[in-house]
């Protein structure tokens, strides 16, 4: 798939790895909309941007609106070709705490966002590319999603998140299965530890601790190495069914 040629829709797209995703993408002539539930963070973003970028207010977890998103981002854009699952949250909380043990809402909220939400927005954009003409290659789609590191190496804190994420991971090989009949690749990407605006809302001396966990290189991923690791994987057929874990060989400790 051509860079030049994508038309995509990117979730949590309004910041992080969404945006420094549809900045690649947009930079190489591709069209992008952004779905985010910050209205005000996707409007300045689709400025920045330009013309070849819109945005739409959409929950992830509301399976109408998620439909109602991809069929006007596919009508708006004039195709659906790619469509990049960004939005997350990862909230901490131990099983059982000083406060008691996790309640059963926040577990479900967490795997309603992380994984509902990526199933939901990957099934409606797969139904759309799957009316996509073939390239010469038979393909008429590719579907990222993001998993984490946590999928692998859970810490103290991450039952939830990491059993979202681990989900994720889970979907990957039988999605790639299912869909490829219809010429549409699923990958995964599980970050490590990147420069993202909940990272960069930690003290600097935090950041660079944490940066420093990392075997090499010792920092802090940049939103723009996982942009690139998005644009590869639109450009090289044969990565299908994988995830790939994006983290300078970092293993995550219990704390």
């Amino acid at each position: 798939m051509q860079i030049g040629e994508v038309r995509a829709v990117i979730t949590g797209g309004a910041s992080g790895l969404g945006y420094a995703t549809a900045q690649r993408l947009v930079a190489s002539g591709a069209r992008v909309t952004l779905l985010d539930v910050n209205r005000d963070a996707g409007t300045q973003a689709v400025d920045a941007l330009g013309p070849n970028a819109m945005f739409q207010t959409a929950d992830v977890t509301s399976e109408e609106a998620v439909d109602a998103a991809i069929e006007r981002a596919q009508r708006e854009m004039g195709g659906l070709n790619l469509v990049v699952n960004c939005a997350g949250v990862a909230w901490p909380r131990r099983i059982v705490n000083k406060e008691g043990p996790m309640p059963g809402d926040f577990f479900r909220k967490v795997i309603e966002i992380n994984l509902v939400g990526t199933l939901l927005v990957s099934k409606a954009a797969s139904a759309a590319m799957q009316k996509n003409a073939p390239n010469a290659e038979g393909e008429r789609g590719l579907i990222v999603m993001t998993a984490s590191v946590a999928a692998f190496d859970g810490q103290i804190g991450q039952v939830a998140y990491s059993a979202s994420k681990g989900g994720v991971v889970g979907m990957t090989l039988p999605m790639a299965r299912d869909l490829a009949s219809s010429g549409i690749r699923v990958m995964t990407i599980a970050p490590g530890i990147f420069k993202t605006p909940m990272m960069a809302s930690l003290p600097q001396e935090a950041q660079d601790s944490l940066g420093k966990q990392v075997p090499f290189p010792p920092r802090l991923g940049r939103p723009e190495e996982y942009a690139a690791l998005v644009a590869h994987v639109c450009e090289n057929v044969m990565l299908n069914g994988e995830c790939i874990r994006l983290d300078g060989a970092i293993r995550m400790a219990p704390r």
